[in-house]
């Protein structure tokens, strides 16, 4: 990210450190996909933590390391080449500034949208073209990869939920129109700035927030920084494993299943000694796709927690809010006592 003027070192963002932030998650739900029950294990994560790991995933090392070899690469980049794929509205490069409301955290980034254009079949990546065949053909290998895990994975809730027709989560995510986007984070160490925050307080890389769409997939390399809120208000240090992938339940997952699946806050704190880069891949429905509980969900007599939305209709809401803000309550109905 280069060298850091006083001007960016004050508009960092500092958390102060929050009991029993420290604290490493031992517990961290872990579900097999080979295995004969994986749709039960996934719900029952789901239900307690809006989180889990997954291991036997199927993706290829080799994908995984490529993408990752030329992330590194793009990041490394002199900050005027970076800059040529800027700004990130949404799409694009982006660094320090996450979305338009002030947010702000120790990062840089690309986010990309996974559906081509009608005019171009491959992903676009806004960069010169030296450097962008690679880096485009490694996301869209992966990008392809993860996606059949993710239909795998929302099928298996579904089984697990007794949800009829089987494909109702995931036809949302194979659709065409699916808006679903995927994004390459890195959190550059920070040893100067660690030493300039105040006592007792981490830098923020990426603040506190639900995801909104369905569902998140996420890798990353070895480096610690990923953190979890737990139900009982506790955030809680998430192990690195490089070799797994993390799956959050989003806020449309929430509704969708009338808050039987909690869609997980977390937040990720720089390290100071070393990069962390991370890999998101988040399945989004169509622009145009009603978002309410699934009618074969609900109970005999059990009404909807939440106002019917499109997903267009959501995600508007979202971009105006903060990264922190509960979005979902604007279109929660009021609980009867």
């Amino acid at each position: 990210m280069g060298v850091l003027s006083q001007a960016a070192i004050d508009h960092l963002a500092f958390t102060k450190t929050c009991k029993p932030s420290s604290a490493i998650f031992d517990r961290v739900p872990v579900v097999d996909l080979l295995r004969p029950d994986a749709g039960t294990a996934m719900v029952g994560a789901c239900q307690e933590f809006g989180f889990f790991k997954l291991v036997n995933h199927g993706i290829s090392p080799e994908v995984v390391d490529r993408l990752e070899d030329e992330a590194v690469g793009f990041f490394r980049l002199p900050q005027s080449e970076k800059d040529k794929a800027s700004p990130a509205d949404p799409y694009g490069y982006g660094s320090k500034r996450i979305g338009r409301n002030g947010d702000v955290g120790w990062i840089e980034y690309l986010l990309l949208h996974t559906i081509p254009g009608e005019d171009d079949k491959k992903l676009s990546l806004p960069l010169s073209q030296g450097n962008q065949e690679f880096l485009r053909c490694a996301v869209e290998d992966y990008v392809r990869a993860v996606k059949e895990v993710a239909f795998r994975v929302v099928e298996l809730m579904a089984d697990g939920l007794r949800i009829e027709p089987r494909d109702a989560l995931s036809s949302m995510l194979r659709s065409e129109a699916s808006d679903s986007c995927f994004r390459l984070n890195h959190y550059p160490p920070c040893p100067e700035l660690q030493g300039l925050s105040p006592s007792g307080r981490n830098l923020i890389g990426f603040g506190e927030h639900t995801d909104p769409q369905i569902i998140s997939v996420l890798r990353s390399n070895n480096t610690s920084g990923l953190q979890i809120c737990l139900p009982d208000g506790a955030w809680v240090s998430v192990p690195p494993d490089h070799s797994s992938l993390f799956i959050n339940v989003g806020d449309c997952l929430q509704v969708l299943t009338n808050g039987r699946f909690r869609s997980v806050k977390h937040r990720v704190l720089a390290d100071h000694g070393n990069p962390r880069i991370s890999m998101i891949y988040f399945g989004g429905p169509a622009l145009d796709e009603k978002i309410a509980p699934l009618p074969s969900l609900l109970a005999e007599g059990e009404s909807s927690l939440y106002e019917e939305f499109t997903w267009s209709e959501y995600k508007r809401s979202a971009y105006k809010s903060r990264l922190a803000d509960y979005r979902l309550g604007f279109f929660e109905k009021p609980r009867v006592k």
